[in-house]
């Protein structure tokens, strides 16, 4: 592939580069920096979102119609990398990537209007409400009950890993509507305000020490039909568009970023582990071009699954590679470097690497990806 940016996609990148230096603080830049997970807390996260709000850039892929940009592959491409490589505060999908996708294919006009401004403004933070105790990855499973009382669906049940929930003012969840239907068929899919009441939100700590991840209860909690998005027990299929969202994002640009970042800090080190750093460069390389190709090219659904779920695998797995040979150099820099901050050096890679742990679970484990890979591939 050909890989050389043309003379306007450079300017963009000068664009972006110059936005960078004049937007983000170094307050903003070492929150992005020091952030162990996918998720930066809201204080950061919604204020470097509110700046790109300010620009026309926090939703670049979303309709032009509905606030994003008429940016070309390339251009995204550059975007992310860039602000990858400054450092800025990770962008939390939950609301853009995720709610806001299928708010625009299922959506009726009204929720569009209502939801999809407050959205792109950073008004809204939003949880997902999907796993349960009783379901993981086998999602179909899941309990939390809706039961249809006038215009209202009750609620009682609980979800759980549900990602800053005690950030987030709104919910896109699924909830069981048909009991006696078979199981993906009795699902649908809700969308509701986090702060009704007898909503009741717990903190699960991580291994890591981060208050990410939260336990959501519900008693009795009346949410309007409006909510529904798409047809009643039809959520299946909305939950399926999303999860190509979620499995699809690129994961190079800032795994690029934490290699360069490791090179820099790699000058005489062992052989066995500039050996590791070399063999997860190539690695990288191998999964940008896979991206590449992806984000260049038009595919169909089939094609769209096998790739998001391949990405999905390569990306989390290279990404915990990455934090363990992180974690090695840190080690050997804070024996150099003693007095260095603990928020600067071995904190974070330690932080980071506890953190990563979870990435070949999240979205569907590593081992449901192959199995839809092999699925796919043996069809």
């Amino acid at each position: 592939m050909d890989l050389a940016f043309s003379s306007d996609e450079l300017a963009f990148r000068d664009e972006v580069r110059a936005f960078l230096d004049a937007e983000l603080t170094p307050e903003l830049a070492k929150a992005g920096r020091n952030c162990p997970g996918i998720y930066c807390d809201y204080p950061a996260a919604n204020a470097w979102f509110r700046i790109l709000a300010s620009r026309g850039w926090s939703v670049p892929h979303w309709p032009v119609e509905l606030g994003g940009t008429r940016w070309t592959p390339a251009q995204h491409l550059i975007f992310k990398r860039e602000l990858a490589l400054a450092g800025a505060p990770p962008l939390t999908p939950n609301a853009t990537h995720m709610a806001a996708p299928v708010i625009i294919e299922f959506g009726t006009p009204e929720q569009k209007e209502s939801l999809l401004p407050r959205i792109r403004s950073g008004d809204d933070w939003w949880a997902q409400g999907y796993s349960e105790p009783e379901a993981g990855s086998d999602l179909a499973s899941l309990r939390l009950a809706a039961e249809r009382d006038g215009n209202c669906y009750v609620l009682n049940g609980s979800k759980t890993w549900t990602t800053h929930a005690h950030f987030s003012n709104k919910m896109f969840c699924l909830v069981r509507t048909d009991r006696e239907a078979k199981p993906q068929r009795g699902i649908s899919f809700l969308l509701f305000d986090l702060h009704l009441p007898g909503i009741q939100i717990r903190p699960i700590i991580s291994i890591s020490g981060d208050h990410e991840l939260n336990e959501v209860f519900f008693d009795d909690v009346r949410v309007p039909v409006s909510g529904l998005l798409g047809k009643e027990n039809d959520g299946w299929t909305v939950a399926k568009h999303l999860l190509r969202h979620e499995r699809s994002s690129m994961w190079t640009p800032l795994l690029r970023a934490r290699l360069e970042w490791m090179k820099e800090i790699s000058g005489g080190c062992p052989s066995t582990l500039a050996a590791r750093l070399m063999r997860a460069e190539m690695r990288l390389s191998a999964l940008e071009v896979s991206e590449l190709r992806l984000l260049f090219a038009e595919v169909d659904e089939r094609r769209g699954s096998l790739v998001s779920s391949m990405s999905k695998i390569c990306g989390t797995e290279l990404r915990q590679e990455l934090t363990e040979i992180g974690l090695a150099l840190a080690d050997r820099e804070s024996l150099r470097m003693p007095d260095r901050p603990e928020d600067t050096g071995r904190g974070v890679a330690l932080a980071t690497y506890l953190n990563d742990r979870a990435a070949s679970i999240y979205a569907g484990t590593n081992e449901i990806q192959r199995d839809i890979v092999a699925k796919i591939l043996l069809q």
